[in-house]
């Protein structure tokens, strides 16, 4: 007898628990809810609130397209260290024939081991006004952070990143380095960046000398000293500067030593080339706020993975029926969900359902509600 009792009991918690909607509209009971990871675009209560992709090297493992590269031919090549006054000059082989002696592009977005160095290197002696360009695609838009450089070579004495927001088509300038920024880049050394020239690139000599002959860096920090760049959210002038689908890095002018035209010329002038060990992009998959990550597409396009009711490899449109107010970049303050009438038109069936089965399943507690107080009775 009690045991009949302690199912009608049982039966009874669960039907409430389906009214107040501890098991879902889905038939996901509370158990399984709790295993299932948290989606980063909704709050626990299920309201949309921004999320952004995670930060990456969004050229690591990427194709780099340069053009220059030593090795084509075997050729030599000296590397020059410095002890006090003296210098030497220690020459090897690029050969493109043999790995052991190759230095491809593929070495600048490897893994970067500082205990192994792989540097890309490229022919000797291309000096100004000839230039050495290395161009990365990004494969879709991200909202880039810093772009960096690691040399194995002297750093340039001028050099320029360049970035596209549309495939390569067309470049704008990010950011030039130069000892002599009006002569080389026709900019004046280290102007003033203020609201009304956020979007525009500057000149500076930082980062410019020769030394370290190994191992200095170059890294440009798209924001660094932009005006907007604390209320990022709202400055749509700055969300489209850092807006990058390709990155170009031009090698401009040459360091030297002022011994390229001495009587040992050739050794000199094969001591002065252009190698990188590391290139870093930093940054985030453009999504507008409305994704949490990028992934692949059907045809292996980087797309992202939108919420929101927004649609589009950025997040940048409202899904279909989702137009009933205008599409906006999620911020911190509001996700800015596209809506539409087909919400409230899910809404208004989907509590019409749930009232229609709180009335059924009240009727059913009522009438188990007294069995068991008939089985009490009994017992």
């Amino acid at each position: 007898m009690m045991l009949r009792v302690s199912d009608a009991l049982v039966t009874l918690v669960t039907l409430y628990c389906v009214v107040n909607g501890t098991v879902g509209v889905y038939g996901m009971s509370m158990f399984a809810a709790q295993t299932s990871p948290p989606d980063p675009c909704y709050d626990e209560n299920g309201h949309p609130r921004r999320c952004i992709p995670d930060f990456v090297n969004a050229a690591f493992g990427k194709e780099v397209r340069a053009s220059s590269t030593c090795g084509k031919t075997p050729s030599r090549y000296c590397v020059v260290t410095e002890k006090g006054d003296e210098r030497h000059r220690n020459c090897h082989t690029c050969d493109a024939s043999d790995p052991k002696k190759y230095h491809p592009p593929a070495y600048l977005t490897d893994l970067n081991n500082p205990h192994n160095l792989t540097c890309w290197q490229s022919d000797n002696y291309i000096q100004y006004p000839q230039n050495v360009t290395l161009t990365l695609s990004l494969g879709k838009k991200f909202e880039v952070t810093y772009v960096s450089l690691q040399f194995c070579s002297p750093r340039p004495e001028s050099m320029a990143i360049f970035k596209s927001m549309d495939y390569g088509k067309s470049w704008v300038p990010f950011q030039y380095y130069s000892t002599q920024c009006r002569k080389m880049y026709n900019k004046p050394s280290k102007a003033t960046i203020t609201k009304q020239n956020e979007q525009e690139a500057i000149c500076t000599d930082s980062h410019t000398d020769m030394h370290p002959l190994s191992g200095g860096l170059i890294a440009f920090s798209t924001l660094d000293g932009r005006p907007s760049a604390h209320d990022f959210d709202n400055s749509p002038v700055l969300q489209d500067w850092v807006t990058a689908t390709d990155i170009k890095v031009t090698f401009s002018r040459l360091h030297t030593f002022g011994d390229e035209n001495e009587d040992e010329s050739e050794l000199a002038r094969d001591s002065y080339f252009y190698a990188v060990s590391d290139l870093q992009v930093g940054g985030r998959c453009k999504c507008n706020g409305h994704a949490s990550r990028c992934v692949k597409d059907r045809d292996g396009n980087l797309v992202c993975e939108c919420k929101h009711n927004t649609a589009g490899p950025e997040c940048d449109r409202c899904k279909p029926f989702h137009y009933d107010r205008p599409w906006q970049r999620a911020t911190a303050r509001e996700a800015n969900e596209c809506v539409g009438r087909s919400n409230f038109l899910f809404l208004h069936h989907f509590w019409k359902a749930r009232s229609l089965r709180r009335e059924h399943i009240t009727k059913d507690i009522s009438l188990i509600f007294r069995r068991v107080y008939n089985l009490f009775e009994m017992s």
